[in-house]
């Protein structure tokens, strides 16, 4: 079982379009049974009182506009165990980054940047505030089929 959680500030945009395209893929490749794949947020601004915020609503349609539906998904905030837990820890931009390393204390091999599997060195960029949700879906997709690719060779 290969465990992905991809992570971004809020859990509501980048990382839950990321879970919820990675899972399709695999679905379609028919090998979804060998992965756990989730998402987390660096911040606990999407969360209160325990309870996360769903998808926010142009990413959630953004992933139906390609059939995926994310329904039920609702922000979690990462947790210092979670590097044990999971094979990758993908974030979305450079700040996730330092804030996964800040959260989990750990700088190890499995923390990784989404679009460097792509060969890329920018970042996805944060729908919330460009509000091209079609771009951040491409370059997910992008960076989701790269990684597949690393995975299995």
């Amino acid at each position: 079982m290969i465990k992905i959680l991809f992570i971004c500030h809020g859990n509501i945009c980048r990382s839950p379009m990321a879970e919820f395209i990675l899972k399709d893929l695999v679905n379609n490749l028919g090998i979804g049974d060998q992965f756990e794949i989730s998402s987390a947020a660096t911040s606990t601004e999407e969360i209160q009182n325990g309870i996360g915020n769903p998808v926010y609503p142009p990413a959630r349609a953004e992933l139906e506009k390609h059939g995926i539906s994310c329904a039920g998904k609702r922000a979690v905030r990462l947790r210092k165990q979670d590097y044990d837990y999971y094979d990758y820890l993908i974030g979305m931009d450079e700040a996730n980054i330092r804030n996964i390393k800040r959260i989990t204390g750990q700088k190890g091999e499995k923390i990784h940047k989404l679009l460097k599997f792509a060969g890329r060195t920018d970042d996805v960029a944060d729908p919330w505030y460009t509000g091209d949700f079609q771009r951040t879906y491409e370059d997910i997709l992008e960076g989701c089929q790269a990684l597949l690719k690393e995975i299995e060779t």
